[in-house]
């Protein structure tokens, strides 16, 4: 009887986890290649917390992201300007040294102020004393990474200049001023390299009136405009592509103007942290990156690599009391999430998310998904097809995965994230699954997909 009543009690928990479920699908066309899929376009950032070069440790595990981008703050700790007409650019050779060793090159986001150029410390006072010294100053240090062959790029005129201070940098502009900074800035890099790019100016709230200014500006002719960038972050990923949709409006209004989108700081809400973000981070990662390219959206760097504390003397010599009590309140007395590696360089699930999306980079491959998300490409370089699925939801998924237009049989191989695991190698958190063979008149397999839940299905093809 006891028996009885518990098959009958383990039966109906299983019907009530089946009433749970949603259905789902997901098409892979695997004959039908839609264009170039760069995933190394949504790439990193780290900076603006020390003149350490702050993941040295992790340059080989971020080299595997294969990212083109890494962000990187220029800001006064690196003593670029210790006296009138004197240069040091030695402590920031080391955090740009850092990023080349990955295979990606940085983004450079200046946002310093030289005490020999702004004496007084207020973030409202955003001109310094001597516009000739300030662009020979940038000139240099353009002209000196151009001459190390550093093949940097692009070059970002501020940092959150809408919110000051609390975005973690010395600057609060407004629009008229804004633009008069960056029109003498961008000047002063081309002066260097005419091939670099320009733009910004990477605003905390992309509905900042800086930004519309900057448009109206450039568009006038006044200074080039080669990018745009803001930033982000939020619970959902659906934002990411309406801000991305919303900014390419604003641009279309210039038909004159034709700049790259950057979204080149997000992550979760940083002041709604949650136990379940380990679960959910991976997922929310995947979700965001897919809202981004959906949205046509150019580049993004996920903020950030590593978390770090701030020492507050650093920051006392170029910020406020009240903005260092700001950053190192914020740094050392609250819990963060936002690094692919925690305080003691410790690698979280998210960095496994971003491993994952690095596979799927190559030729696009149509996928259809219902009920889920999924992409798919053909990477040439290990002759391989990879398709990423995941469950951005509170839900399990029964789904079934359909391989269409296959030649062959195949051994399709399945790896699982399992963010719960408490060890950290790549063994745990990337679980392989039971291979299947498939064919092309059975190429269909019905799988569960748990809550944010991201599974890689993959297999050669020759």
């Amino acid at each position: 009887m006891k028996l009885g009543a518990a098959l009958t009690a383990a039966c109906l928990l299983m019907t009530l986890a089946r009433a749970e479920e949603r259905a789902g699908r997901v098409v892979v066309h695997t004959e039908e290649r839609t264009g170039p899929l760069d995933m190394g376009r949504m790439a990193l950032g780290q900076g603006g917390l020390s003149e350490q070069p702050m993941w040295d440790a992790r340059a080989a595990e971020i080299r595997a992201l294969r990212p083109k981008l890494v962000r990187l703050f220029i800001q006064e700790y690196f003593d670029l300007a210790p006296a009138r007409g004197k240069y040091n650019f030695a402590t920031l050779d080391q955090s740009v040294d850092l990023i080349l060793k990955t295979g990606a090159k940085p983004l450079m986001n200046i946002d310093f102020k030289p005490r020999t150029l702004y004496p007084k410390i207020d973030m409202d006072i955003v001109e310094p004393n001597d516009w000739g010294e300030w662009e020979r100053l940038i000139t240099a240090l353009v002209r000196h990474y151009r001459n190390r062959g550093a093949g940097i790029r692009y070059w970002e005129i501020a940092n959150e200049p809408d919110i000051g201070e609390d975005g973690g940098c010395p600057y609060r502009f407004r629009p008229e001023n804004y633009v008069t900074y960056y029109k003498h800035t961008a000047e002063a890099i081309l002066r260097a390299d005419p091939e670099a790019r320009v733009g910004g100016p990477a605003l905390a709230n992309w509905k900042s009136p800086i930004l519309p200014a900057l448009l109206a500006f450039c568009a006038k002719g006044a200074a080039p405009l080669h990018f745009v960038s803001w930033h982000g972050y939020t619970n959902k990923p659906e934002w990411f592509r309406e801000s991305t949709e919303s900014v390419k409006k604003m641009i279309a209004a210039y038909p004159q103007l034709h700049p790259e989108t950057m979204l080149n700081e997000w992550n979760l809400a940083l002041m709604a942290p949650d136990d379940n973000n380990v679960v959910f981070q991976p997922a929310f990662v995947l979700e965001t990156v897919w809202n981004m390219l959906e949205a046509g959206l150019d580049y993004s760097c996920y903020y950030h690599i590593r978390d770090y504390h701030v020492e507050p003397a650093t920051f006392t010599k170029f910020m406020s009391p009240h903005g260092v009590a700001f950053m190192a309140g914020w740094w050392n007395r609250r819990p963060q999430y936002d690094g692919l590696f925690d305080f003691q360089d410790e690698v979280r699930p998210a960095y496994f998310a971003f491993k994952l999306l690095s596979r799927v980079t190559g030729e696009r491959i149509r996928v259809e998904a219902d009920g889920l998300r999924a992409m798919a490409a053909y990477d040439k370089q290990y002759e391989m097809e990879n398709v990423l699925v995941w469950n951005f939801s509170p839900t399990p998924v029964r789904a079934a995965i359909d391989f269409q237009g296959l030649s062959g049989k195949v051994k399709v191989e399945r790896v699982k994230l399992d963010a719960r695991d408490p060890r950290n190698d790549e063994t745990a958190r990337l679980k392989f699954q039971p291979a299947t063979t498939l064919t092309p008149t059975d190429s269909r397999r019905e799988v569960v997909i748990e809550p944010y839940g991201v599974e890689l299905w993959f297999y050669e093809k020759r």
